[in-house]
């Protein structure tokens, strides 16, 4: 699904790794298998490095069978 782009951090926060530990903590590895991405992927989405694909970001959360909005947010205001 390609690399990981060098951009400025994204400001969507996520609980990937929260979610990986109550679901029987899952490796990123494991998460990347079931995505169909690469570990590294895995981990700079987790860092807030690389925001994923819309379609990349429902696998994730069909991963770990919640609601989008429970792994991915975005501030409601702009930092003043």
């Amino acid at each position: 699904m390609g690399r990981p782009s060098k951009a400025s951090p994204t400001r969507v926060t996520n609980a990937i790794r929260a979610l990986r530990f109550a679901h029987g903590e899952m490796t990123q590895a494991d998460l990347a298998a079931r995505i169909g991405v690469t570990r590294q992927t895995v981990i700079a989405i987790e860092q807030g490095r690389y925001s994923p694909s819309l379609e990349m970001a429902f696998q994730i959360a069909r991963a770990f069978q919640v609601p989008l909005d429970d792994v991915f947010q975005y501030p409601e205001e702009d930092p003043a």
